[in-house]
């Protein structure tokens, strides 16, 4: 890897070579050998990778019945496509919130039912991708796993179409990498999502940074498509807007965001308050992203 004198990053040629040989690769997929040509990935009847940008929103953690409800329903009335929510989460300390398991999947279920809003979800060990596939539309792989081996060659094998979130420490050929384990089990619906790289902010929520050119690396290495994350990369719920334009802008297929309702006391969530966003800014995100997915030109 050299760094180029703008200081960002550039793979070498034997990086390249090694990524082109990859299966994921697009000269490895026929039809999609053309720079930024897109492979079309469905979810409950949502399209990613088509012309329209699609928006997944939803809390950050199922906390109850009644905080997931209202928020499907506001997103739903706000033009959201699919459900985002964690039943399990992957915390730091092991004194937080872990997410209500096996019933926080029974409530995204019933949201879903409710709201026709397909949902995807965390799955963070081997032993519950078969229980978390059972109730999700779509399985996430997290930051923290992306590099979890056993686990990608699960979610390869349970056949849902899978969310692979960028390691916030990782580069664009090892997150295509992890692609791969996931392809090389059987699985070729997959969607990437760049959720920035670790900095040296030392601010009072120092957050990641959004990496705009690795974004279009990887369209232009694969024909898969990639959401942008701006909720993980923002720290603060003033910044989303702005980081979501940014990346619809760069050519994102569509945003995931952290959501809570209106009026919600932010100390009195249970995970990642500070950076999930009120309804009206979504419906304005919404609003913005309605125009096509931005193309980008060789």
């Amino acid at each position: 890897m050299t760094i180029d004198s703008g200081g960002a990053t550039s793979a070498s040629a034997g990086e390249r070579a090694a990524t082109e040989r990859l299966r994921i690769a697009r000269a490895a997929q026929p039809g999609y050998e053309r720079p930024f040509r897109t492979r079309t990935v469905d979810v409950g009847g949502v399209r990613f990778g088509g012309d329209e940008v699609v928006v997944v929103a939803g809390p950050c953690a199922v906390e109850s019945r009644a905080q997931t409800l209202t928020i499907a329903r506001a997103c739903r009335s706000a033009g959201v496509r699919m459900l985002r929510g964690g039943a399990y989460k992957p915390r730091t300390s092991p004194y937080s919130f872990q997410g209500l398991g096996r019933a926080g999947l029974e409530i995204l279920a019933e949201a879903r039912a409710e709201t026709g809003l397909p949902f995807v979800t965390e799955v963070l060990d081997p032993r519950l991708v078969e229980l978390v596939a059972s109730y999700a539309d779509m399985l996430q792989i997290g930051s923290r796993n992306m590099q979890n081996f056993p686990l990608l060659a699960e979610v390869g094998r349970a056949r849902k179409p899978v969310l692979l979130k960028r390691g916030f420490g990782t580069t664009v050929e090892e997150w295509l990498c992890s692609a791969e384990h996931i392809l090389h089990a059987g699985n070729t619906e997959i969607v990437f999502c760049e959720r920035g790289l670790r900095s040296f902010d030392g601010g009072p929520r120092p957050r990641t940074a959004l990496d705009l050119a690795g974004l279009r690396r990887l369209r232009e290495l694969a024909p898969f498509p990639v959401l942008v994350d701006p909720s993980h990369v923002a720290g603060s719920f003033e910044r989303v807007p702005e980081l979501a334009a940014a990346g619809l802008d760069a050519g994102a297929h569509g945003l995931l965001i952290e959501v809570i309702a209106d009026g919600t006391d932010r100390d009195t969530v249970l995970c990642d308050g500070p950076h999930a966003i009120e309804i009206g800014v979504l419906r304005r995100i919404v609003e913005r992203a309605a125009a096509p997915v931005r193309e980008i030109r060789v």
